[in-house]
C-alpha cells in the first residue's frame, strides 16, 4: 500500500467540491470516499453523501489516496490545484514503501495516469526508443538513469541539465559536476518522436524520468511506477550544478549532508550509489582517489586493494581525463555485484570506497551485497522520492518543445 502526505483547506475543499458539481463527467474520474475513512475531521463524510461525483475539463485526475486504516480512495483532483491553495498535496510511493522523510514538493501531486487523456502513447515511445538506443549501445544505461539523478539533484526535476548554454550564461550540463554526462542527443530524440504525436504535452522533465525507469529496468534493474506531471524549468545554470551535485572526492560525512540537502537519509544515499553498478566514467571522476587522495599529491586511497589500483592507473594515467573505465565488471547488468567490489576495495571512484569507512555506510553495503537483499526495492523506493524533488507543476515553468531550448 503506498504512503501519503496530505494536507486540506476547509475553504478550498468547499470551492474544489463547487467546481466538481459543476462539472460533467470523464469516463473513469471520481471521487469516492468509503464510509471506513473519515477525512479532515469527517467534513468529506458529511459532504460527499453521493459516491460519484464526475469531473472534467481544468478538473482532472491528480492522486489517488490511499491510507493503511482504510478503503478511501480519490481518482481525481484539480490539475490545477496551486492556482487554489491546493486539496491534496500527495506523495505517493506506489507499491514501495518508506519510513524517511519525502522531499520537497511543490504545487500539485504527481500521478502515474497523468498523460493518460492527453497523450497516452508517451510511455510506449519511451519504452520503444529506450529499446532502439540500449540495442545499439547497452553502455547507454548508466548514462540514461543517471540524467535523471543529475536533473533532480540540481534545481529539482525540471529537465533544466538538458538546456543549452549560451552567450548569457553557462548551463548546467557544461558545469565540471556534469563533464561525464551521456544521453542528452537520445533524450531529444525520445522528445522530438512525441512531439510529432502529442505536441507540447509532455515534458522533457517526466521524459527523464521515464527513461530511467526504462533502461535501469531493461539491464535487470527493479521496476518502480513513475509518477507524472512535471514542468520543465527556465534556469539552468553550471554554478548550481557544481554546488549541489555531490563531488567524486566526498567523504561519507560529506555524502551524507549533500543528500540530507535533498531529503534523503545516509542510509538512502548508499542505497542509490548503487547505481554505479551500471555504466562507464571518464577518468575525470577517478583521478582524485588515484593521485590526489585527501588532497595530498600523488596519494592513492590506502584503502583500494593494490592490484586493482594499479589496474586503474594504467586505464587513466595522471593528467588524463577522457578515458573510459567500467563502473563494476558487469556494467551493462544492473544487480549487487557493486557492493560486493566496494567491500573488497575496488570502488571506482573516491564516494565508492567513502561507504564502508562508516559503520553505518559498511553495514548497508553489506546487507545489500548479499543475495536475498531488499537492495532492489529499497533502490525502486529511493529513485520515486528522487523523482518528487523541488517540482515544478500546474501552470509553474513550461512543457518545451525541445529539450535543450527554452519555449
Amino acid at each position: 500500500m503506498g504512503r501519503w502526505y496530505k494536507r486540506s483547506v476547509l475553504q478550498e475543499e468547499q470551492r474544489l467540491y463547487s467546481r466538481a458539481v459543476k462539472a460533467r463527467a470523464l469516463p473513469g474520474q471520481a471521487f469516492k470516499f468509503s464510509d471506513s475513512v473519515s477525512l479532515t475531521g469527517g467534513y468529506f463524510k458529511d459532504l460527499f453523501e453521493v459516491s460519484d461525483v464526475p469531473i472534467e475539463g481544468e478538473l482532472g485526475s491528480v492522486c489517488t489516496m490511499a491510507t493503511t486504516r482504510g478503503t478511501c480512495s480519490i481518482l481525481l483532483v484539480l490539475s490545477s490545484l496551486v492556482m487554489y491553495g491546493g486539496f491534496c498535496d500527495c506523495y505517493e510511493y506506489g507499491d514501495f514503501v518508506t519510513n524517511s522523510t519525502p522531499p520537497p514538493v511543490s504545487g500539485f501531486a504527481l500521478f502515474e495516469s497523468y498523460y493518460n487523456y492527453s497523450c497516452p502513447q508517451a510511455a510506449s515511445i519511451v519504452n520503444d526508443l529506450v529499446d532502439k538506443i540500449l540495442a545499439a549501445d547497452l553502455n547507454m544505461a548508466g548514462g540514461l538513469q543517471r540524467l535523471h539523478f543529475h536533473d533532480c539533484w540540481v534545481n529539482g526535476c525540471d529537465g533544466s541539465v538538458l538546456l543549452n548554454s549560451t552567450s548569457h550564461f553557462v548551463a548546467e550540463r557544461d558545469g565540471f559536476t556534469n563533464f561525464m554526462i551521456r544521453g542528452i542527443p537520445e533524450i531529444d530524440e525520445i522528445k522530438a518522436a512525441i512531439e510529432d504525436v502529442c505536441p507540447g504535452v509532455v515534458s522533457c522533465a517526466d521524459i527523464l524520468a521515464l527513461v530511467a525507469r526504462d533502461a535501469t529496468y531493461k539491464v535487470g534493474g527493479p521496476w518502480w511506477p513513475v509518477l507524472l506531471g512535471r514542468r520543465d524549468g527556465f534556469v539552468s545554470l553550471a554554478r548550481n550544478a557544481d554546488t549541489n551535485l555531490p563531488f567524486p572526492n566526498l567523504n561519507f560525512d560529506e555524502l551524507v549532508q549533500n543528500f540530507a540537502a535533498k531529503g534523503f537519509s545516509p542510509r538512502e544515499m548508499v542505497i542509490l550509489s548503487g547505481s554505479h553498478t551500471i555504466g562507464r566514467s571518464h577518468c575525470n571522476g577517478i583521478q582524485p582517489q588515484l593521485y590526489n587522495f585527501s588532497g595530498i599529491d600523488d596519494l592513492t586511497n590506502p584503502a583500494l586493494d593494490p592490484t586493482f589500483a594499479a589496474g586503474l592507473r594504467q586505464q587513466c594515467p595522471k593528467g588524463n581525463k577522457e578515458n573510459i573505465v567500467d563502473m563494476d565488471p558487469t556494467k551493462n547488468v544492473f544487480d549487487d555485484l557493486y557492493f560486493k567490489e566496494v567491500l573488497a576495495g575496488k570502488g571506482v571512484f573516491s564516494t565508492d570506497s567513502a561507504l564502508i569507512t562508516n559503520p553505518l555506510g559498511l553495514q548497508v553495503v553489506t546487507e545489500s551485497s548479499t543475495p536475498g537483499s531488499t537492495f532492489f526495492q529499497e533502490f525502486a523506493d529511493a529513485m520515486v522520492k528522487m523523482g518528487n524533488i523541488e517540482l515544478l507543476t500546474g501552470t509553474s515553468g513550461e512543457v518545451r518543445k525541445h529539450c535543450q531550448f527554452i519555449n
